[in-house]
């Protein structure tokens, strides 16, 4: 058999999202902001959480510091490299550059998956098993399942960067997204892809569907719970420890279904949808956590307290 000969690509174009050349400003800004206050808010509640004697040894905040630092990586990942595309030039991105983007895009947002997974199990417990909670979901027990969280991620993206980087990409090179991900990548493969498409939406599907429907039947256990507490005020407390969670894993799963979970899809709206578990979920975790977490605001209150305490002495 003739062995073909490929000029193998050394860099790729990310063409960014779509925008009018007028809003280019408007747009480096808005994601500046975005990803200075995801940082910052992350930062503040990994913080707090390590910092306060009540939240840093429970199950629920240990989950909750982790899913802050995934949050943080996913949006350094991301976003500074969608900000260049709003000022002036062409700049590329280096192969290396757009494997280890795929990587630990997909390392960290399937961990993020499983750790959402993992919190509604902890809600499902301290609901469902008040009593026997302290004894089912320990601290230990919390740090275990947030590092087999990590090491199924790991796994995750290793076989799917391994799986679209075996294929040889000899031109063109411009990649019509704003980020190395599978489908847009996969486009500019010099070789059939069909095997990689099968695979992703597989192996990708398996994991967001079990993921959420795990999700989905631990959270049928807590409403018949929450529906059998007598007091009103009783159900709006178990509501309300619920309620946080219930509203990120929506703004996260609906997008990635909508991108993943449809072979052949070239919608311009995927683009948009990307937006959201990449740049606008990791920015609102720590809104929605904070607001609606009285203990996490009364832990603010505690250390900007002892922090002014301290300034006075």
């Amino acid at each position: 058999m003739e062995r073909l000969n490929y000029t193998h690509l050394t860099e790729f174009i990310l063409t960014g999202v779509p925008h009018p050349p007028r809003l280019k400003t408007f747009l480096f800004v808005f994601f500046l902001l975005i990803y200075m206050l995801t940082q910052l808010g992350n930062l503040l509640i990994l913080i707090t959480v390590c910092a306060d004697t009540q939240l840093h040894a429970r199950p629920m905040y240990i989950f909750l510091g982790a899913l802050s630092i995934i949050d943080m990586g996913i949006s350094t990942i991301i976003v500074p490299r969608l900000m260049m595309n709003f000022t002036p030039g062409v700049k590329p991105i280096p192969f290396g550059g757009c494997v280890a983007q795929l990587y630990f895009y997909h390392f960290l947002g399937s961990s993020q998956c499983f750790l959402y997974t993992t919190m509604a199990y902890d809600r499902y417990l301290a609901i469902c098993q008040p009593l026997r909670y302290p004894v089912l979901m320990s601290a230990k027990l919390s740090i275990l399942l947030v590092a087999g969280a990590w090491v199924a991620g790991l796994i995750h993206g290793a076989i799917q960067a391994i799986l679209t980087f075996r294929l040889p990409y000899c031109g063109p090179n411009q990649v019509d997204y704003f980020f190395c991900d599978i489908p847009a990548v996969l486009k500019l493969a010099c070789a059939d892809t069909t095997v990689n498409e099968l695979v992703t939406f597989v192996d990708i599907g398996v994991v967001v569907a079990s993921c959420f429907s795990l999700i989905l039947l631990s959270y049928i256990y807590i409403i018949r719970a929450i529906l059998r507490i007598r007091t009103a005020d009783g159900r709006r407390r178990a509501f309300s420890t619920c309620g946080a969670h219930v509203t990120i894993v929506t703004v996260y799963y609906v997008p990635c279904a909508f991108i993943y979970l449809r072979p052949d899809s070239h919608s311009v709206l995927d683009g948009a949808a990307a937006l959201f578990p990449t740049a606008i979920t990791p920015f609102l975790n720590p809104l929605i956590y904070t607001l609606r977490n009285q203990e996490v605001k009364s832990a603010l209150r505690r250390m900007i307290g002892g922090q002014r305490a301290k300034g006075e002495v």
